[in-house]
């Protein structure tokens, strides 16, 4: 059976995989079920009680382990057709030119300066981007393919009519054929995450848009300042110490932006804790997909932040940067 250029695409690629946390076994699954041709995994942190809660690439007995090495296996098993390898590195201490060796980038669980680098760094070189992290009830992802992402998407045929008919004005209207489909040539522009981080809120332009940008992207900046801060995400063992700093980052960021702290409501620290497993499996089918996507250059992409709200249930589409 010939290929098709999409599974062309695909199966050349090469995805770095950085995290794997309860999102990132969510991504490296999707991933590697889709067929690149190679996934990295890396990871230096060590397997904790916690991690394995929302992390099914890992055994039980495998505490205490470096997790991108105790997910190999399983993962490795879901595609024997897919080149899987881990990495035990810390990403901070990587070379500009380990990046370079793949065709798409995806961040989870880094800090706010890596992800600018690394966006920045790779954007220059065409590698497609992404980030992505679970905190709690609320999970994000974010994707830059670049100033010129090239895509196909499919759509219904358009029969036009013929100029000869005599049928009367029916006859001469635009249908659609339902069995026959045409690829449409579309290209998008992405703005940069430094670019999308960075939105001046005191800009008329900006505040006009405030009542429609979700709230989870301020939560996202509160968040990434507390990791900035203490170098880990908030803990439950932690929890009053770490609610009080979270609110208190909260007022600073808010106040910063020209915004009132009550965009984020008193109790919000309440559901930003930990990685909970269904959100995961949300915010990994959302991040696997649009990475496969831009891979293989099929459909529509999503432009740029992609946010899920547990308590909701319900996930946002929302862009940040030039129109």
């Amino acid at each position: 059976m010939l290929k098709t250029d999409r599974e062309i695409r695909l199966r050349g690629s090469r995805v770095l995989l950085v995290g794997l946390r309860g999102l990132g076994a969510e991504v490296a699954k999707n991933l590697i079920l889709a067929g690149v041709k190679g996934l990295t995994m890396l990871d230096h942190e060590l397997v904790t009680e916690e991690s394995c809660r929302a992390q099914f690439l890992i055994p039980v007995s495998n505490q205490g382990q470096n997790r991108a090495q105790a997910s190999l296996e399983r993962a490795q098993y879901l595609n024997p057709m897919v080149e899987v390898k881990a990495d035990t590195d810390r990403v901070e201490t990587k070379p500009d030119e380990f990046f370079l060796q793949f065709e798409a980038v995806c961040l989870t669980g880094c800090s706010r300066d890596l992800m600018v680098r690394v966006d920045q760094l790779c954007v220059r070189h065409n590698i497609k981007v992404f980030c992505g992290d679970v905190f709690g009830y609320h999970g994000y992802m974010f994707s830059d393919l670049g100033q010129e992402h090239n895509y196909v998407e499919e759509k219904p045929k358009v029969v036009k009519p013929k100029t000869e008919s005599n049928d009367g004005p029916e006859a001469k209207k635009t249908k659609i054929d339902p069995n026959e489909t045409t690829m449409i040539k579309k290209t998008a522009c992405f703005c940069s995450l430094k670019l999308a981080l960075e939105v001046d809120w005191t800009n008329e332009k900006a505040k006009s848009s405030l009542k429609h940008t979700p709230v989870d992207y301020f939560l996202l900046h509160v968040l990434l300042k507390f990791r900035t801060d203490k170098g880990r995400d908030p803990h439950p063992e932690s929890f009053e110490a770490d609610a009080m700093l979270l609110r208190q980052i909260r007022d600073d960021v808010l106040e910063a932006m020209g915004l009132s702290s009550e965009l984020l409501p008193h109790d919000f620290v309440s559901y930003c804790f930990s990685e909970m497993a269904p959100v995961c499996a949300v915010v990994g089918g959302v991040l696997g997909q649009e990475v496969v996507k831009a891979l293989s250059q099929r459909d529509a992409p999503h432009k740029n932040f992609f946010f899920f709200d547990g308590m909701k249930g319900s996930g946002v589409v929302d862009y940040f940067g030039p129109k």
